[in-house]
This record gives structure tokens, sequence and C-alpha cells, in this order.
């Protein structure tokens, strides 16, 4: 049981807390994807994000630039992982998930926004 969390960071190679997440929105413009439902992402999500539901991620990302900083979000931090294995098998290059998703960003005090 212990090494299951072990083996989903590893395969979700980097995952940021959100100070990090802050610190890589703010510096170096990075782009969070929310891979959260339509409906959840309406009721609160990270200003500025962009909503990509898990099942248009592979489309929908094509013709993103592949070097740019990208940080996946969904409500636990857990089910991005897989997602950034893929994005990062697809080319890109820099690919996080945020730890503890959107749960640990509301926890932090951070702000959201209902706007789409």
């Amino acid at each position: 049981m212990l090494i299951w969390p072990t083996i989903q960071r590893k395969r979700a190679g980097s995952v940021v807390g959100t100070t990090a997440a802050v610190q890589m929105i703010n510096q170096q413009n990075a782009m969070v994807i929310d891979i959260r439902p339509l409906a959840t992402y309406q009721n609160g999500h990270i200003p500025q994000s962009r909503n990509i539901p898990l099942a248009d991620l592979d489309k929908k990302t094509a013709n993103l630039p592949k070097d740019k900083p990208i940080i996946l979000a969904c409500d636990r931090g857990q089910t991005a992982v897989g997602p950034a294995a893929r994005l990062r098998q697809a080319g890109f290059t820099n690919v996080s998930v945020l730890e503890g998703g959107l749960n640990a960003w509301v926890s932090a005090g951070l702000p959201t926004s209902t706007k789409r």
C-alpha cells in the first residue's frame, strides 16, 4: 500500500504544490489545464485556467506549444497523473501535476473563479 503513492508520483513526473504552482504561473507563464468535467469546472476553478476535460485532452492539446510549462489540475491530484504521463509521451517537455489538486488550492486560501 505504501509503495503505490511512490509509483504514482514517478508516473506523474513533476508534482508541484500550490506555492510552486503560483510561482510557475506568475514567473514562467505556466498554463493551468483543468481536466475536470465542464460542470465541475464552472462551479469553481483556478483563475485563468483552461478547461480541457479528460476525455478531450489528447485532441485538444495537439496544437499547444510543447515547451510551455503546463500544470494539470484535477480534484485531488490523482486523476491528472496518467494524463501528465501521456502528455510527456506526446512530446510535452514541461508538464506538472498540481499536488492535492483543486482541493489543495482551495485549502491554501488561493482564489477561485466561476467565470468561463
